[in-house]
């Protein structure tokens, strides 16, 4: 029996049994049995595709958010393998999921790696993310894209150099060629970023992108590898206000709020850092649902993760989790999380890291 084999058997059981279909196992696993022999290989239908995306989901050690995985939109794009119908389903894939700001869990497979090939594969981190430019000392716009945004260039690509230029689209097809597009303007739905009390931080001109689709992580279910699967939730606020605005390897925009709204950053002790940090935080869940858009705070997840603990319990499920990532960056001891320890323990279906198909000078590798 190969280890393809072992780990499909152990998937299908898993799935059908979860799915209410026992009677269809036996007779599932003999037709996979027979591809496997044959081809090496077997193919998902859309049943399993479906289910084992939820169950990726639900598995993912660091994600807080796993309440709602059973929630979750699946698209079937295997077939799409050319470049106008892969950069149309990653175009429709951000428009469904958007959803007029109430957005939509959602993923979208492309082809899985067959044989070492790959058919498809996005070179973005996300589908929308902003450039960082270079710009003598500093950085013009997100440091974490500076790689990715000299790629672009080195393709053709031209931004306009503000603080919030979008990426475009990088696809490497099945003959090796890399090509890209801009996404439709009208497409990314934008957030400006106001404070629910004071106009102060206005003047900073901030935004933030409403849909976070992470590109570049692999899914393997059933010992199938899909190295294309475009997957969103919603934002958590503290993604925004504690990482991307005030990492100081991203934006770094803490002091900048603290002079903005006045604070004494003569000394460590004044807290200047905390203050600044939450008046951030409460500017952008502010301005989400100022603008319709789904968003949840830190201790709203943390109570929401706090059931999705419940009812793993309740299937007999164990439940795993990173605990580094599942505490929130704001105020953690606040949160049941953080006074609890989890097994980090990697269950299949899953989430994998690849690779990234070019060097940090944006070179292609």
């Amino acid at each position: 029996m190969t280890n393809l084999f072992k780990k499909a058997e152990a998937f299908v059981r898993t799935c059908y049994q979860e799915l209410g279909m026992e009677d269809k196992i036996e007779e599932r696993l003999m037709t996979i049995k027979q591809d496997i022999q044959e081809t090496n290989f077997y193919e998902h239908t859309f049943t399993e595709l479906e289910h084992g995306a939820k169950m990726a989901w639900r598995n993912a050690n660091k994600c807080i958010g796993r309440l709602f995985w059973h929630t979750l939109t699946v698209r079937d794009a295997r077939l799409c393998t050319d470049e106008e119908s892969v950069f149309n389903e990653l175009t429709t894939h951000l428009h469904l999921a958007t959803n007029g700001g109430k957005i939509k869990p959602m993923m979208t497979f492309f082809a899985p790696r067959k044989h070492g090939e790959e058919p498809v594969r996005i070179l973005n981190h996300q589908l929308v993310r902003y450039a960082g430019y270079e710009a003598g000392p500093h950085i013009i716009g997100d440091p974490a894209s500076q790689s990715f945004t000299a790629l672009c260039a080195s393709l053709g690509w031209r931004g306009e150099g503000s603080a919030f230029d979008v990426l475009p689209l990088v696809i490497k097809l099945g003959d090796g060629s890399v090509r890209w597009r801009d996404l439709p303007e009208d497409e990314v739905l934008r957030v400006p970023i106001s404070h629910p009390d004071t106009a102060k931080l206005n003047d900073l001109q901030l935004e933030w992108y409403a849909v976070p689709a992470i590109t570049d992580m692999m899914v393997e279910i059933g010992g199938i590898e899909y190295p294309t699967v475009p997957f969103n939730g919603w934002y958590m606020g503290t993604e925004i206000g504690a990482r991307n605005f005030a990492d100081e390897k991203r934006y770094h925009l803490l002091p900048i709020v603290a002079e903005k709204l006045g604070f004494d950053m003569t000394k460590a002790s004044s807290l200047w850092k905390d203050k600044a940090l939450v008046e951030l935080n409460r500017a952008v869940l502010h301005s989400f649902q100022k603008k319709g858009v789904s968003i949840v705070d830190h201790h709203t997840a943390a109570e929401q993760f706090k059931q999705f603990e419940k009812r793993e319990k309740a299937s007999g499920r164990p439940l795993t989790g990173t605990w580094s990532w599942l505490i929130p960056p704001l105020s953690p001891a606040t949160t049941h999380i953080f006074h609890q320890d989890y097994k980090d323990e990697l269950v299949s279906p899953n989430f994998h890291y690849q690779e990234p198909l070019f060097h940090e000078n944006g070179r292609l590798k």
